[in-house]
């Protein structure tokens, strides 16, 4: 160990008036006020926007669960539970036997998880699976 105090690490008086009267580094004169919540957004901002590729993009196709069987291209329809992490699956030809064409996945997967359903607990609630569709 040393015996020099812990102020040799700190600036003089005189290094800290020469730093405070000095120029100021990377500081523009005029800055720009920021926006704020009721202000108007610059028009640049809607330039950005709408210059941007994926604003010519198709409106949000609707989630794979809100589709019938008969929409769905995939072979193999998954769902699994959130709550005991089981997953099933079921060929599409055997939903569309089961179920029908216009049943939606949805009520299929969820009607699926609910027959093999090991968490009951009695409460309207708590009771059954926590679908995810994947």
């Amino acid at each position: 160990m040393t015996d020099r105090p812990a102020s040799w690490r700190f600036p003089t008086m005189k290094q800290i008036q020469k730093l405070a009267g000095g120029p100021i580094v990377g500081k523009k004169a005029a800055p720009t006020p920021a926006v704020g919540p009721a202000d108007d957004l610059p028009p640049a901002y809607w330039a950005s926007l709408l210059e941007d590729t994926r604003a010519e993009a198709s409106p949000l196709e609707k989630a794979i669960q809100a589709h019938s069987l008969s929409e769905i291209g995939r072979h193999v329809l998954r769902v699994s539970c959130r709550r005991c992490e089981r997953i099933v699956e079921i060929q599409k030809v055997d939903a569309l036997r089961l179920y029908g064409p216009e049943a939606v996945w949805r009520d299929v997967g969820q009607r699926l998880l609910d027959n093999t359903c090991q968490h009951r607990t009695g409460r309207h609630e708590e009771d059954g699976c926590w679908p995810a569709f994947t």
